[in-house]
């Protein structure tokens, strides 16, 4: 009967440590990941403009997250709330439950901002209207600015800013000077944060549709060395490969989609920012999934 007793109890214990995910097991965690994702019109209704994702594509976009399984998920070209919804239960049937979100409806009737995290939100100041002047005329930010505080810990608090500046399509003022005004509000919320609190640690993701080189992009990171400025986290695939977006009208791949750090958080960052290599990242969306893992512990 002793050895009946002993037998059971080491196998229990070994199926608990088979099935614990080490990610999820102790409190508090050592690291977290954030990840970021253009969805590509995540979307169940459709619209004039754009077609309803297609259930392939929806579980397709569902693997490809649940094999990064980020803590924090920000996403772009999110449809209407409905839709939010549908990922937040699919992803929970691949065994990621992230129940706290945050949703943006900007101007733009398709495409929205939104975020999923399994922490809570515990400071929401997103701008859904963001008004600038173009040309001397009134304008605003087509997405609005994300921008919630998630309590990772009694003691860690992380600041996210989610953005999706103007696409490449054409625009009669212009697809790159609105990308550029687009980043003159962006830098202006940034160095408006930092001002308040210099030890924030400030995460700014999302996909701006330009490179690393174009004024937008610069603009948003802030000039060199500055007390605001943001460092670009540079992600890899497996492969090594840095590209995020393939243009199928054009046949172009390029790095458009971005996380950028302030000084504060730096420290805190675990190696270099990743670029998932799933195979199913086609059938999901024109970008893929970038992310970064992060120590919870103010340094």
């Amino acid at each position: 009967m002793q050895m009946n007793l002993s037998f059971w109890r080491s196998a229990v214990l070994v199926y608990l440590a088979l099935h614990t995910p080490p990610s999820r097991a102790g409190q508090p965690q050592s690291e977290i990941t954030f990840g970021a994702y253009n969805l590509e019109n995540y979307t169940l209704t459709g619209s004039e403009r754009t077609r309803p994702k297609s259930q392939p594509a929806r579980d397709a976009l569902a693997k490809v997250v649940a094999g990064v399984a980020p803590d924090i998920l920000g996403v772009c070209e999110m449809g209407e709330e409905a839709a939010l919804a549908d990922l937040e239960h699919r992803l929970k049937e691949q065994g990621l439950s992230l129940p706290y979100r945050e949703y943006v409806p900007g101007p733009d009737p398709d495409r929205h901002l939104a975020l999923l995290s399994r922490f809570p939100i515990v400071r929401r100041k997103s701008l859904p209207k963001v008004p600038f002047q173009l040309n001397g005329r009134p304008e605003l930010v087509r997405r609005g600015f994300l921008d919630v505080s998630i309590q990772v810990n009694s003691g860690y608090t992380l600041r996210l800013v989610g953005v999706h500046f103007k696409s490449k399509l054409p625009s009669p003022a212009g697809e790159d000077l609105i990308r550029r005004c687009e980043a003159d509000q962006l830098r202006l919320l940034v160095e408006s944060i930092l001002s308040e609190d210099p030890r924030a640690n400030l995460l700014v993701y999302g996909d701006l549709n330009d490179t690393r080189e174009q004024p937008a992009v610069r603009q948003a990171l802030g000039p060199w060395g500055g007390a605001f400025s943001l460092q670009d986290l540079a992600a890899e695939d497996p492969q090594g490969q840095r590209w995020t977006h393939y243009r199928q009208f054009t046949g172009v791949y390029s790095r458009i989609d971005y996380l950028l750090i302030n000084r504060a958080l730096r420290p805190e960052v675990t190696g270099s920012a990743r670029i998932s290599g799933a195979p199913e990242w086609k059938r999901a969306s024109d970008h893929r999934l970038i992310y970064a893992r992060i120590s919870p512990q103010d340094r």
